[in-house]
């Protein structure tokens, strides 16, 4: 179907030329063959399977474990496909968490060649589905990682598929504990956005439906909050957009976990349909205690429109203490006179609360790749620079930046899961901001940063000291903290009581 596009004003039209016109210094260079890198274009997840600092690739049933930033070593697993990877049983290894089919195999340790091999967990009888995302946390806070998997459609059939969240049974086996058979959900991912200790859901929604925002009351009881907390992401008369994926990430430096909803968004004769997004959190929010805890609706603030944006992922790729956006598209169709093309995005914001975005992809290095849902950031060679799968290819950072701070968590394995899924670290600057990062597992639809948290510090003193604090969850360890001074330019490791 051909939908009409909107007219651009004169202005607009200038500005998009000198978008279009203006090239950039290279940023990413592909290292994908240099590597021994051969990845599909499905979702990607960094992790750390080995648990040794170095982060792996999961991608499509196949697992790339990191040999020190200089290749990749694949180990294929029969009966996974688009998945996660995190430690369920809190024994030091990564299991997988395929969604795509559904399907939860244990790492059974390295085998004969040094590898890992892994084996298939029986899962309670479930409701047929499709799905396209999971996120993985303690949702009950009982120091073991549970899924949530999020139900999609069967476009043919005109059929929605449920959701559904699992509780592990100390992550030997899990129980069906919800079904959700109301939405179609595409990206899940997960956050204490309210910063209360139990970690929340949020997912993305399709086909003009409202976003899901799942109130976590600390047990895993899930309530719907999302129009309450005005997260919805779509526009007046519309209940929803065509949501794909979200990502939680501080972007105005305040201390408190931001949310970017990106939308797919025809123009056709059902109106000018939801556009993607930001909304800021509002923290508690004292002067207003109707709105603590909810977001405001910021709008596009400088994503430009394309019509078939798909899943975006956030990460400071130029260090200077601004989270950034990644943002792919569905196909590379022409919309607003331009094809469609993914876009990265840098955070331009010059002072908190200014949220203002700027188109930086041309010469980039990462300009006209083809349509992907892949998006997914991880220092992986450990230089203190992000770099990016995306379209089937792994990115190296070459750019120039700021300083940088990189935290790697380790959990107890028993108030609080090994691998500290859910867990945020504050770091405060010179200037009094403070940035928040936190330790997740699923991302836009399907994807999943590194584990390893990467703090951009912009232009500081190489000698300068920080001041760090770990807010670990789950279980007795809700509220409690772990604080450091720290210094520059190194990757920490923190380990929980200790």
């Amino acid at each position: 179907m051909a939908y009409p596009r909107p007219q651009l004003g004169f202005r607009a039209l200038i500005a998009l030329v000198i978008f279009a016109s203006t090239a950039h210094a290279q940023i990413f260079a592909d290292h994908s063959s240099a590597l021994g890198l051969s990845l599909s274009g499905g979702p990607a997840a960094w992790c750390d399977a080995n648990c040794d600092a170095w982060p792996d690739l999961y991608c499509d049933g196949s697992l790339w474990i990191n040999r020190e930033g200089k290749a990749f070593t694949r180990v294929a697993i029969p009966g996974a496909g688009s998945g996660v990877v995190a430690d369920l049983d809190n024994d030091g290894r990564g299991d997988v968490i395929s969604f795509a089919p559904i399907a939860v195999l244990r790492n059974t340790g390295d085998g004969p060649d040094g590898l890992p091999t892994f084996a298939p967990i029986k899962l309670p009888e479930l409701p047929p589905t499709s799905s396209r995302g999971a996120a993985v946390a303690d949702f009950n806070a009982d120091g073991f990682p549970d899924l949530y998997i999020g139900g999609f459609e069967d476009w043919d059939k005109q059929t929605t598929f449920p959701s559904f969240l699992l509780l592990s049974n100390q992550g030997k086996s899990f129980t069906l504990a919800m079904t959700s058979p109301d939405f179609r959900a595409r990206g899940v991912t997960a956050c204490d956005f309210d910063e209360n200790g139990a970690i929340d859901i949020y997912a993305s929604n399709y086909r003009l439906q409202p976003n899901v925002l799942w109130i976590n009351d600390g047990t895993g009881k899930l309530t719907n909050q999302a129009a309450e907390r005005n997260a919805l992401a779509t526009s007046p008369g519309f209940p929803g957009g065509h949501s794909i994926g979200a990502c939680f990430g501080d972007f105005d430096g305040d201390g408190h976990i931001d949310l970017f909803a990106g939308n797919f968004a025809h123009v056709d004769s059902r109106g000018d349909q939801p556009k993607s997004r930001f909304l800021r959190n509002l923290g508690a929010s004292p002067s207003d205690a109707g709105k603590a805890w909810s977001f405001d609706n910021l709008h596009e603030c400088g994503v430009w429109y394309q019509e078939s944006y798909a899943s975006p992922a956030c990460g400071d790729f130029d260090n200077d203490s601004r989270l950034d956006l990644y943002f792919t598209t569905v196909y590379a169709d022409a919309s607003f006179g331009k094809k469609n093309f993914p876009v990265l995005y840098r955070n331009q914001s010059e002072r908190e609360g200014a949220w203002t975005f700027a188109d930086v992809t041309p010469g980039s290095g990462v300009e006209q790749m083809p349509p992907t849902y892949q998006a997914a950031w991880a220092d992986f060679d450990r230089d203190g620079r992000l770099d990016l799968a995306t379209a089937g290819r792994v990115f190296r950072n070459i750019g120039k930046g700021g300083r940088w701070l990189e935290v790697r968590l380790i959990g107890d394995g028993l108030k609080t899961p090994r691998d500290a899924i859910g867990a945020q670290v504050r770091v405060t600057l010179p200037d009094g901001r403070v940035l928040t990062r936190q330790v997740e597992v699923g991302t836009g639809e399907g994807n999943a940063n590194s584990p390893i948290l990467h703090f951009g510090l912009g232009e500081i003193a190489p000698d300068a000291k920080l001041a760090l604090e770990v807010r670990w969850v789950g279980g007795s360890a809700g509220g409690a903290k772990t604080t450091r001074e720290v210094g520059v330019d190194a990757l920490i490791t923190i380990e929980q009581g200790k």
